[in-house]
């Protein structure tokens, strides 16, 4: 039996038993349409989609199929160009694929001033103190943002995504550019949000998420994105393109640690 955050063990509840007991039906998408300007062409048209509070819907579609968009509206950060959004609840964190350090702060700063931004008031440093220790963010809470590599800044980036609990949380591909522990933290974040009632979507290229066990799955292509069977996302080797098998000797006590690190990279490892 999965065990509820602080180790109490807890009854797994379905999506649709969530909904049924909170009477709330989550976020909903109607006739949405998006483009990035008057004359560009449409990205996405005729979206209608779902999302029951306290499921997490996994966001599947090749390069450029409108992804991003699509979590972007979700998240309510994008106006779409036609449609309308419903049910977003008050509180939606955001970790978008790049997220964008070009500015003077301090990490730390910056997170304290999200916190604030989200009114958590005195709470704040004790928000950025917790999600400091869950990410490993450690002396980063002392680096300019615009010094910060490109997987620091995701961690900074999912970080304020946190600072207040989200009835909604967006994840564009949040495994990428991750060290080897706060890949770890991801699985435990998305089943805290959605254990608590919210719910998560997530892009994901390298196909960590599956290992979740998504409730929903929406696949975006050719300007649409219909909820499609959640069986039947395309196998890794069509995702990322030709595989190869490689043998790799590993001293017996650091095989735990060899497996985790591979996997954390999208990677499929077997042992013998």
């Amino acid at each position: 039996m999965p065990a509820a955050p602080g180790g109490a063990p807890r009854e797994h509840r379905s999506p649709l038993c969530v909904r049924a007991l909170q009477q709330d039906v989550g976020v909903e998408l109607s006739g949405v349409a998006v483009r990035y300007g008057r004359r560009s062409p449409w990205v996405l048209q005729d979206v209608t989609l779902s999302l029951p509070s306290g499921a997490l819907v996994e966001v599947t579609g090749r390069n450029g199929a409108g992804k991003s968009s699509l979590l972007r509206v979700l998240a309510g950060v994008l106006r779409p160009a036609a449609g309308r959004v419903s049910g977003r609840p008050r509180v939606v964190g955001w970790a978008p694929e790049r997220f964008p350090p070009a500015q003077r702060a301090l990490a730390g700063d910056y997170l304290l001033a999200m916190a604030r931004a989200r009114g958590l008031g005195d709470r704040a440093a004790l928000a950025v103190g917790r999600e400091a220790e869950r990410l490993g963010l450690g002396d980063l809470l002392g680096v300019p943002l615009a010094e910060l590599s490109k997987g620091s800044a995701q961690k900074i980036g999912l970080a304020q995504a946190l600072l207040a609990p989200p009835g909604l949380l967006v994840l564009d591909e949040p495994w990428s550019g991750l060290d080897a522990g706060a890949r770890d933290a991801v699985p435990d974040i998305v089943k805290e949000i959605t254990y608590q009632g919210g719910a998560v979507a997530v892009a994901d290229h390298q196909q960590q998420v599956a290992a979740l066990a998504p409730d929903l799955r929406w696949h975006a292509e050719d300007r649409r994105a219909v909820a499609a069977d959640v069986a039947a996302r395309a196998p890794a080797s069509e995702a990322v393109g030709p595989r190869s098998t490689v043998e790799v000797d590993v001293p017996a006590g650091q095989v735990d640690d060899v497996l985790r690190l591979l996997r954390g990279r999208g990677l499929s490892p077997r042992t013998r």
